[in-house]
């Protein structure tokens, strides 16, 4: 007769790696084996997997999930979700928090709420909020977090020991940062209002999210990972969205979340970075330097199955100093993005209010691709200078020469329309989205409001606003009669060569296939 098995209390580490086994096919029966618990208990945490992944994402630190046991909520939820969205915010930011400051907070946002019953923000729920979700000690008082120089010093100090402790090279160390970019709007009296950038005598112009990441030589760039509103914009039509130039999202109000950034570090990042590690000879292991964004996951979340690959945090009082992709980076891009579509104007010969108009996310999906692609290696080497001052040194890279001002005054100046645009005007253009965040920043009615379960309508019905582009249905014989015109011109041209040819004919012969079954089914 078997014993009876001893009861066995996972940690939400644990729980976290059965559902990592789980997703790469794992049994259920495996894996109650592995860990000494029954079946019925895996298949709990399969169905609690958002519940547990969501805990985890938000904690503070890798070695208290290693210890907790338990999910055990406050007896005051919304107060507790209030609590935590402000402070992820609050750190985001690089804004001073401590004890007083968190117990005032808390004591706001108790009332606010419409609790009832008397509520006193002890030292004791101080200390039970913070274990509630991993938090490490809140001992920064009143020195400001944006700008900590002595930080900054000890942290380089201290990571080029941790790299050379974990035997890094350069190409095995990565950074990955999100903006706001207001995709379409124009260089003349723009204005920006409530995360839009609106235009004199034309609709809002729409915004979306954009991450770059790149590792430290910048020879190995991943595509970039865009957060648009809808699933799949019309403008994207019949197009598969895994062959666009971006790694492309959604949500409801084009912000980066935790799931996503989860999806795409697992799905993207980690498969990608082996790809290129292996393709160098070098050992598939990397580290992912990542600033206090709310909408980033807690490092134990970000880690490859094996532990080879995973992310490391820059300290709250450092990112906005250090953070390589903020060291123009970013910029760099937003600038070639911007002149590039001025230039695309230019050469169609357009008037820029029809080409504005015309202009479509997927437009501008292929536009911000091309303006990472000109990102060359040696801006984004030398903004890991004050982490790694010798990279730039190994490489030896040369000078980039940016976007400036007077670059795109020069392409005003061919546009009608704006050819007496200022050099003011013109900056606060290529500037308009520089301090725009990637994750979304909430109001205190915000937060209450999200606390308590409530939806912002607006965004709701600002979802069903997008790409409205009228369907268009062409049929057989216009697409037909479009390929015998593009023939004809093909034919008058003397310098076009024969596979250019080749191809239309390919296509026209698709096109009459296509026309004949449709004519023989009717």
């Amino acid at each position: 007769m078997s014993g009876k098995r001893k009861r066995v209390v996972l940690t939400i580490k644990d729980k976290l790696d059965i559902i990592k086994k789980l997703e790469d096919g794992g049994s259920s029966k495996q894996l109650a084996v592995i860990y000494g618990i029954g079946e019925t208990t895996v298949r709990d945490i399969r169905k609690n997997k958002e519940k547990i992944i969501t805990y985890a994402s938000s904690s503070d630190s890798t070695s208290l999930l290693a210890k907790r046991k338990s999910m055990k909520p406050s007896m005051y939820e919304e107060l507790d979700r209030a609590m935590l969205e402000w402070f992820n915010q609050q750190r985001a930011k690089g804004n001073p928090i401590s004890g007083p400051i968190c117990a005032k907070r808390a004591e706001f946002f108790f009332y606010a709420l419409g609790m009832d019953g008397d509520f006193n923000p002890s030292a004791g729920w101080l200390t039970r909020f913070k274990q509630r979700h991993s938090i490490r000690e809140i001992n920064i008082r009143n020195e400001r977090l944006n700008g900590d120089e002595t930080a900054v010093v000890d942290f380089c100090n201290n990571f080029r020991d941790f790299i050379e402790q974990e035997n890094l090279q350069p190409e095995q160390i990565y950074n990955a940062d999100e903006t706001g970019l207001f995709w379409k709007c124009l260089p003349s009296r723009t204005s920006v209002n409530k995360g839009k950038c609106t235009v004199p005598g034309h609709k809002s112009v729409e915004r979306v999210t954009i991450m770059c990441c790149a590792n430290a030589t910048g020879l190995h760039k991943l595509k970039l990972c865009v957060v648009g509103k809808a699933k799949k914009p019309r403008s994207f039509k019949s197009t598969d969205t895994s062959n666009l130039p971006v790694s492309y999202f959604s949500q409801k109000g084009a912000w980066m979340d935790l799931s996503i950034f989860r999806q795409w570090f697992d799905k993207i990042f980690v498969p990608q970075v082996r790809e290129y590690l292996r393709s160098k000879g070098l050992q598939e292991k990397a580290v992912l330097l990542l600033d206090n964004s709310p909408t980033h996951p807690n490092e134990n979340v970000l880690r490859s199955d094996d532990g080879q690959i995973f992310a490391k945090y820059l300290p709250p009082n450092v990112a906005s100093l250090i953070q390589p992709s903020d060291q123009g980076v970013i910029a760099t891009m937003k600038r070639n993005y911007r002149a590039g579509l001025l230039q695309n104007n230019l050469e169609e010969g357009n008037d820029l209010k029809s080409f504005w108009k015309k202009l479509t996310l997927l437009d501008a999906l292929y536009e911000i691709a091309m303006a990472w692609n000109l990102v060359k290696p040696v801006t984004i080497s030398r903004a890991w200078k004050k982490i790694l001052p010798t990279i730039e040194e190994k490489e030896g890279l040369d000078f980039e020469e940016d976007i400036s001002v007077a670059t795109v005054a020069t392409i005003l100046q061919h546009t009608k329309g704006l050819e007496n645009v200022t050099t003011e005007n013109i900056e606060k253009w290529l500037e308009v989205d520089s301090t725009e965040p990637g994750y979304e920043v909430l109001t205190d009615s915000e937060i209450i409001r999200r606390a308590q379960g409530q939806t912002d309508e607006s965004s709701e019905n600002e979802e069903e606003e997008i790409e409205l582009i009228p369907e268009k249905h062409i049929n057989h014989a216009a697409a037909l009669q479009w390929t015998e015109n593009l023939l004809d011109y093909l034919e008058q041209q003397g310098d076009m060569i024969l596979p250019d040819k080749l191809v239309i004919r390919k296509l026209r012969a698709t096109i009459r296939n296509k026309q004949k079954m449709t004519n023989s089914s009717q």
